[in-house]
């Protein structure tokens, strides 16, 4: 792999793919083992964050701009997802006292 130039200093573009390998890990692990929706959606705000390190990384790698544009596009639909995911949050949680994702699986009004 190539070294980026970042800052003045020289990075191995390998030490962005493992950053970004734990953050997405991390992420999966916390969709998969959390029962709580709030911290689901934030693993899943981790995992993205983790797609958009490789995104830049590589771009930079490449010297191209193109992966630093699709990141920047995928930031914005996160940022919807977010605002979306948490109304959606907060007006369950006004209607029933559920903590736990299981408890918002049955469907009744």
């Amino acid at each position: 792999m190539s070294t980026l130039n970042i800052g003045g200093s020289q990075l191995d573009a390998s030490w962005f793919l493992l950053l970004s390998a734990i953050l997405f890990v991390l992420g999966a692990v916390g969709v998969l083992v959390r029962r709580n929706p709030l911290v689901i959606l934030i693993s899943i705000e981790l995992m993205l964050n983790a797609a958009n390190l490789v995104l830049v990384a590589f771009s930079r790698q490449l010297v191209n701009i193109e992966g630093q544009l699709f990141a920047l596009m995928s930031m914005t639909v996160a940022a919807a997802e977010a605002v979306v995911g948490l109304a959606i949050l907060v007006d369950i949680f006004r209607t029933r006292d559920a903590e736990d994702i299981d408890d918002l699986s049955e469907m009744h009004g």
